[in-house]
Parts: structure tokens; sequence; C-alpha cells
């Protein structure tokens, strides 16, 4: 049986990870980073491609799991009639492999326990060739080889590898699988309870860097060590998710791969990462947009590999049957290809908040700054796919048009603070034309509300950003029509869906979740127009969506009451993070701009 995305928990080492359900099995993951071919199931839970399980023999077991306190550190608790024994899952930060390692300890009693293993490549497809070694097995896939080791003997049955044992109270045995080149010896062993030890020092120590002490810290630390773990660490690069083609609509066909880092995401993750203190996780997302963007402006994609990789040919895996036969499953994402004009807002609103917070630029910087502005100046008046990467056709998006007023202003915020040269006049006129244009365009006098698209009435929940972007105040009545018209028609269940699926032509058929980041944007935007107590209630309504260990993936469908799309997912929590601190806040936001266009820097909190 599948198990449904919120029995998921989430182990890494900050160059790979893996998801292991209620019932302790893991059931994805990619090596030898996140977007690699997975050595597990293709899809969470599906017989044929792949999982790793240790559990009770028998019937009548019950679980409860946590991790361990602030740490990434799994264990889940196996009750049975005869005893309880504690699974103990981690993945340690990667020195010159990669392990997963697994250890169980008799807590009562005495229980029985099956270990089976069926390794799989190449998104499920590939069966490897297994061999015995001293303590345990040697899987050889073309290019890749995983080492088995363990505390107890195992054997082959079914394609598979498998183990019976029984564990005491006070007794331990342990498994470590690592991952290493086919072609060279491999991976030396490593000692289990060393590696646990290490690992919990580790994140003890990160998370004690973490500045919030408000009322939702746990939720806050558990959001950051989530965000850590996606974060690539050889470059800094932030993956969106770290799984492919879960489902957006159970059943649908709104499956992507998000196994990559989108620039949208550079500025609310600096945000998050900066406020609650991880500068140098803010500096190393700071240096791989740099190196991302990197050439000729007129080539900029909207996303990129874990190093910067600009290919991400999208292809279908059409011998996988879908999570819940939600077809189909998609490996690579055709939208790096699309004309965004919204990056450009995020990629230098980017650069001001890291120059604002950690003082971090060179002339070499602002070099690049100017080249994507002249390339904007020429296109910011042409249509787009917009942030939801539509597949309909482009349009002149309102929320695209604001983020190239985002990007004049903070180009001439930044070049004002820096003293470099630079066309700040010219910087000027055309942040106060495409100011003018969107309030005359965006506008819609009937609904007071600014629309999705100019000439439509239809809303997009992006346009929450407006105000905290700085493009007009929260107060102003143009964006107090726009918050009650969101709530109005795209909330469900008090929750916000990003658009209409069913009434606008986006290329794709209808239907959708609630999108969770922008609740959360809800929230900032309820703060900042004073209704703190709608604001509070509306933000602990979405913790209550985190499943059991505080995860949160993209989307929650209000009708299954289930969480859908790709699993963790980071926008949710960093939206999750940023409007904590706003919460906390004076006015909900932390970034304010004149009705004329002006931005204006608020004080550091």
């Amino acid at each position: 049986m599948t198990s449904e995305i919120e029995d998921y928990a989430l182990i890494g080492d900050c160059e790979t990870a893996a998801l292991v359900d209620r019932m302790g099995s893991i059931d994805w993951l990619c090596w030898p980073d996140f977007s690699s071919p997975a050595c597990f199931a293709a899809l969470l839970g599906t017989e044929t491609n792949g999982f790793w399980r240790i559990r009770p023999k028998g019937n009548g077991w019950k679980t409860t799991r946590r991790y361990r306190q602030h740490t990434l550190i799994l264990e889940t608790t196996f009750e049975t009639e005869e005893g309880a024994v504690r699974l103990i899952d981690l993945m340690p930060v990667r020195g010159k492999n990669s392990h997963v390692v697994r250890m169980i300890e008799g807590v009562r009693g005495e229980v029985s326990l099956r270990m089976e293993m069926a390794l799989r490549f190449d998104y499920g497809r590939t069966v490897p060739w297994v061999t015995r070694i001293e303590d345990g097995i040697r899987a050889v896939a073309g290019p890749a080889v995983a080492v088995l080791r363990g505390s107890v003997p195992v054997h082959g049955e079914h394609l598979r590898t498998d183990a019976d044992f029984s564990v005491r109270r006070g007794e331990w045995v342990w498994f470590t699988l690592t991952y290493g080149d086919s072609w060279i010896p491999d991976p030396e062993p490593i000692d289990a309870k060393e590696e646990l030890e290490d690992t919990e020092k580790f994140w003890r120590r990160w998370v004690s860097k973490l500045k919030y002490q408000g009322p939702y810290r746990d939720a806050v630390e558990r959001s950051l060590i989530a965000l850590k773990a996606m974060t690539f660490r050889p470059t800094g690069g932030v993956v969106a998710a770290m799984t492919t083609s879960l489902p957006e609509q159970l059943g649908g066909t709104r499956n992507w791969d998000y196994r990559y880092c989108w620039l949208r995401d550079t500025t609310f993750t600096l945000l998050a990462l900066t406020t609650a203190g991880y500068f140098d996780e803010a500096c190393q997302w700071q240096d791989w947009l740099l190196r991302a963007v990197a050439g000729s402006p007129d080539q900029v994609q909207i996303m990129y590999g874990l190093n910067g990789e600009r290919s991400l040919v999208e292809w279908e895996a059409d011998w996988l049957p879908g999570y819940e036969n939600s077809k189909p499953v998609r490996i690579g994402n055709a939208a790096s290809t699309q004309v965004q004009l919204d990056i450009y807002g995020e990629m230098l609103d980017t650069f001001f908040h890291a120059l604002k917070g950690m003082d971090q630029h060179t002339i070499d910087d602002f070099k690049v700054l100017v080249l994507l502005l002249e390339h904007l100046e020429a296109i910011w008046k042409d249509p787009d796919e917009g942030i939801w990467e539509t597949r309909g056709g482009r349009k002149q998006f309102t929320y695209s048009k604001v983020m190239a007023w985002v990007a004049f202003d903070r180009a001439v915020l930044i070049a004002e603070r820096l003293g470099f040269d630079a066309p700040v006049e010219k910087w000027k006129e055309l942040r106060d034309a495409v100011h003018e244009q969107i309030c005359r365009m965006g506008f819609d006098r009937q609904k007071n509300s600014f629309v999705q698209y100019y000439g439509s009435d239809e809303l997009d929940a992006a346009v929450l950003l407006m105000p905290l972007v700085g493009f007009l105040p929260a107060t102003d009545p143009r964006m107090r029509g726009t918050v009650e018209a969101v709530k109005r028609e795209l909330m469900r269940e008090g929750f916000v869906m990003r658009y209409r699926t069913e009434r606008v032509e986006d290329g794709l058929p209808p239907g959708e979740g609630a999108f969770l980041a922008c609740s959360f944007w809800m929230v900032s935007c309820l703060k900042a127009i004073g209704r703190e107590d709608d604001a509070r209630k509306l933000f602990e309504r979405l913790l209550g969506l985190r499943n059991d260990v505080g995860l949160l993936s993209e989307e929650y469908d209000v009708d299954r009451k289930r969480l859908v799309g790709n699993f963790p997912q980071a926008f949710s929590h960093i939206a999750l993070v940023n409007a904590a601190f706003d919460l906390e806040g004076q006015d909900g936001t932390r970034r304010r701009a004149h009705p004329q266009g002006r931005a204006q820097e608020v004080p550091a909190r």
C-alpha cells in the first residue's frame, strides 16, 4: 500500500536526502545528489521500484516517531506485545561518501524484526548485480555501487536482500548503506555509533545559531533544519524540493520535477536565512546566484541545476505508474526555458538585501546587475509565462510587472548606497513608468483589486506580495481591496489557492490544492493591514497542516485533508519562517514603499 505524502520524514546529509515512512521504510533516495536517479523507489511506496524496510515481524505492532531534539535524526519506536525497539535513522554530513545509517536499539523485552531491501537504480528501472562481501552485500549498476554492511547476517531472496534478527532491551543492531563509484575500491566501513554522535553534534551546533525566540520557535527551527537539509553544501544551491512528480492533485497531471534551484526563491530564502542568523548559508546562496547567472543577460534562466547547470531537459519515465496513479512522471523541467520577467526583480532584491544584511558586494557584482537591467529595459513590456510557469501562452502578468518595478527600484537603492557610477536617473524613470502602468492596467476598479494579468478579471495570490516587496503600502486602499478580494475568491476552507485553475487557461487540466506559501503570504498581509488576530489564527491553522514531524509539502488538498505536491517543499517552509518573523515585527513587513514607488528601508529588527 502506498503511504500518504504526510507519512514521510526527512533525513539528509546536505548533499542528498531520503524519505522514511511511519512504518520504517525508506522509499526515496537519490544518490549521489538530490537530482540524481533514484536508488530506491522513484515514487513513494511503490513495491516494484525499491525500498528498505526495518520493522517487527507479524501484525499488531504500533509506532510513534519524532526527531531527536534540535537535529535531523529520526527515531521511530515500535511497540509490540513482546517488547519495544527504537529505529534510529540518519545520514551523516558527508565526507568522502554518502551513507545512510539505521540503528535498532532494544527498549523493552525482546522483539523479532525483519530487514528487507530492494535496491533499484535509474528511477526503478535497473536491478543491480549483487554479490556477497564479508559483512553484507555489494550492489553494482553501471557507474554506481551501493555497499550494505550490518551487524547481523543478510541473505538474498526474490531479488531482495533480507535479514531476520531479534533485539533485546539494551542491545543494538546496525546497518549502513554507502554509495560510491563502481570503478574504484569500495568505500571504507564507518562506525555507526560514532556517526550518530557526530551527526547529533553537527545539528545541535547549527541550530544554536537561530535568533528567533518568539512563540513559534519549534516550527521555525524545524523549517530551517529542513531548509538546511535541502541546501547542496558543495555549491550553496537550495533545491525547491527533493522529489519529483508528487502530484498537486491526486490522479492528476500537474506533476513536476522540483529537484532544482529556482531564482524566484532567492529573495525569500535570503530573508529567511539572514533574519534567522544564518549568514554563512546566505552568503553561499548569494555566491551560487552570481555563478548561475554569469554570462549573457539574455540567457538567464528561471532555474538551474545544483551546480548551476542550464540543461534541464524534461522527459517522462513512462514505465512508472505515478504516485497514486498520477501520471506522467516527469524528470527534468521544461519551465527552465520559459521567459519569466519576475526573476529580475527577485535577483535585484536579493542583492539589495544581501548588501543591507551582509554588506557583501563588489564593483564586479554590480556590473553583472547593470547588464541584467539593460536587458530588462528592453523586455519589461513583453508578455511572459509568469510566476506560476503556466503552459497556456504568454500574458501580461501583473506580478511579473511588479517585479520588474522591484528590479529598477532596487537598482537605484543599490547604486545610491554603493556610490557606483550608474544610470540612476534612467532607472528612476523606468521604475515610475512601470509603476504607473501597473496601477492603470493591472487594477480592476469594479473588483477593487489587482488582477492576474492586464485586461483580466481573474485574481492571483501572487499580488499579495505587492506590499511585501514595497510596491504599495499595505494600508493603501487598493491593497486592502486586493486582500479582501483574494480572501473572497481564492480562499477555500480558510486557505489560499494560487488562482482558479478551472477558469484560467494555463495549458493544463484544472484542479490543485491550496498553495501553502500563498497562505503564509496572506498571514503577512493581514498583519501588515493591522489584522494581527486574524493573521495569527491563519498562521496557527497553517501550522496544523504540518505532519507529525513538522514538515510541509507544496499544497494542501482541502477536500481530502491531505498534503499534496512535492515534499518537503522549501518554498512552504521559507514562507513559514518569514511569516513567523513578520508576526513579531511592527507591521508585518520588512520592506515598504511610498505610493509613488520610492522604496524606503525599514530599520532592522
